[in-house]
Order: structure tokens, then C-alpha cells, then sequence
């Protein structure tokens, strides 16, 4: 169980997963699936299947109509299999780099830059 919201637990493809974010779309979910992976951490992408309406039951003489396959998943949960990984920990802290070498930034992490730029709030 979660001590809070920031560090969840999830069976993930059959593996229990720690939380990195849910209902990601696909780009979302690569970029962080890359990035994770480039810093040793194991990730799982589970993909969120749409809930469907069922058919409605056929009427007496009628043939069954077999149900559509199920929509491919639009968003997607991404965890990690270590169970001591926290996002934000992780980034305040100064613990994840890009594939340059960079220390990732919250702008990074959130996408709003292409290129984690370190700069010290200090002159």
C-alpha cells in the first residue's frame, strides 16, 4: 500500500511495479521508458484497454453476434521494478541523467525542453 500519492504500487504485466505515472499516451510513455531504462531502472508499460459497452443480448430466433475485439489502449501506466524508485526524489535529487550525461530537470521530465539545461539558481 502507498504511504501517499506520490509512491504507488501496481501489478504491471504480472510484476509488481512501482508508479512512475498512469494514463500516459504512447509518445509519453517511450520517452520515459527510454529515459528510465538509459539509468538501469527496469521498466514495465501496461497498456489502460477502454471499458466497452456490452452488446446487447440477442432477441429470441436471432443469431448471437460475436462481440469486437477490444480497441487497441490509448494510454498507457508506466512502473518501474524497483520498489524504492520515487519521480520526484529522483529528479530533485539530482539522480537521473539523459543519455548525454545531463542531470534531468523538471522541465526535461515534463517535456517542455529538449534539452536538460542544468543551470545553478545561484550567480
Amino acid at each position: 500500500m502507498a504511504i501517499n500519492k506520490n509512491h504507488e504500487f501496481e501489478d504491471l504485466e504480472g510484476t509488481k511495479c512501482c508508479i512512475v505515472e498512469k494514463a500516459v499516451t504512447a509518445t509519453r510513455a517511450e520517452f520515459l521508458k527510454n529515459l528510465l531504462e538509459g539509468n538501469g531502472y527496469t521498466v514495465v508499460v501496461s497498456g489502460i484497454i477502454p471499458k466497452v459497452a456490452p452488446a446487447p443480448a440477442p432477441a429470441e430466433g436471432e443469431e448471437a453476434v460475436p462481440p469486437p475485439p477490444p480497441p487497441a489502449p490509448t494510454q498507457f501506466t508506466v512502473g518501474v521494478t524497483d520498489m524504492t524508485f520515487n519521480s520526484t526524489n529522483a529528479i530533485f535529487g539530482r539522480l537521473l541523467r539523459t543519455k548525454e550525461g545531463d542531470v534531468v530537470t523538471l522541465r526535461y521530465w515534463k517535456q517542455e525542453e529538449e534539452k536538460a539545461s542544468d543551470v545553478p539558481y545561484y550567480g
